[in-house]
């Protein structure tokens, strides 16, 4: 196994790329190489944002100009329907982290349902892993292709996959509230909500089927093997990052509120990046902000038949790039929490 890997992120200046780029110019076993994107050719990435440190790092390129000989590893946080293009142009030996949807469904009919795009790479796709690191860590370096989750449905999984999968709960009733920083729509925001007020409302989106809800139907029935009919509604809020969703669910005589807490505690006991509140304690977004980590609260409904499970994540983190470079830790056998602790 290398000690050192050489990389080339794709998409670099948008809000992922950035973050893919503040973590792993300090991650001590990778060296970035290439920086690439469209626009902006030759101009330092602190151009984007004065945070990082760019003394070290190369100007901007495009991606034609890698020489891929150097490179093992390729982040592409690209729009949708990139990084299928890309797979079929890089060699063998490199392998593709991707941080869009082109990989993450095993149905190219459901993608282009979803996604409006005709899938341009199929072959590709028994060869990529849908990757929430820690459902996955026993296989990630089976794969050249490792896929990373949305962050909605990131947020979701972690708490209720688990559940599903041991059949813990019922899989009937399960409503899902979520809610975003609008940093989560990319730096085209304005455009893509210009109607709305973003700085001073919350509102839905996607209320009759967000594409997110592909993956955690994907998902759901690989756990369970019966489809699940959840119901999902997406809301963004004013204010720049963060995922809060609230999961509510059936309680019964055999599992209360109680149990499913410590069910979940125990569950994730090995895993570093899901903490938890104490029991029947709320949580917020600001736990979480600018940390790779997810923390999970489960609380009483007055309403003894349900159970209130809340899960909070930073979209751009373990919502994105802070998950994509765990997933590479744990491919490459590095410690999982390489370059993924800071001060804040």
């Amino acid at each position: 196994m290398k000690d050192s890997l050489n990389i080339a992120i794709a998409g670099a200046t948008g809000y992922i790329g950035l973050e893919l780029i503040k973590i792993l110019s300090k991650h001590n076993k990778v060296k970035i190489l290439y920086i690439c994107a469209t626009k902006s050719i030759g101009k330092n990435i602190n151009h984007f944002d004065k945070s990082i440190k760019s003394k070290k790092l190369p100007k901007i390129s495009k991606l034609k100009k890698v020489d891929w000989k150097k490179v093992n590893i390729l982040f592409t946080a690209l729009p949708n329907g990139e990084a299928q293009k890309i797979i079929k142009i890089i060699p063998k030996h490199v392998r593709l982290i991707d941080l869009s949807a082109d990989f993450r469904l095993n149905n190219p009919n459901i993608y282009k349902k979803w996604y409006g795009i005709k899938h341009k790479s199929k072959k590709f796709i028994n060869k990529s892993i849908y990757a929430i690191t820690e459902f996955s860590k026993s296989k990630l370096n089976n794969y050249r292709i490792i896929s990373c989750p949305g962050c909605y449905p990131t947020s979701v999984q972690i708490p209720l996959l688990p559940l599903i999968k041991e059949k813990v709960i019922s899989i009937k009733n399960i409503i899902i509230d979520s809610k975003s920083g609008f940093s989560g729509a990319g730096k085209n925001f304005k455009k893509k909500f210009k109607f709305k007020n973003l700085f001073n409302s919350t509102f839905a989106y996607g209320v009759s089927g967000h594409r997110h809800i592909a993956e955690l139907d994907q998902e759901f029935k690989k756990a369970s093997n019966k489809k699940i009919n959840i119901q999902f509604t997406p809301h963004v809020i004013p204010t720049f990052r963060g995922i809060l969703s609230t999961i509510y669910i059936d309680s019964s005589k055999k599992n209360n509120a109680l149990k499913i807490y410590k069910f979940l505690k125990k569950f994730h006991k090995k895993n570093f990046f899901i903490k938890f509140s104490k029991f029947n304690e709320p949580i917020s977004t600001g736990d979480v902000i600018n940390t790779n980590f997810c923390k999970i609260s489960v609380c009483l409904d007055r309403n003894k038949r349900k159970i209130i499970i809340i899960s909070a994540i930073d979209n751009l983190i373990k919502g994105g790039s802070g998950q994509a470079v765990q997933n590479m830790n744990v491919a490459y056998n590095f410690k999982e929490t390489t370059g993924l602790l800071w001060k804040i």
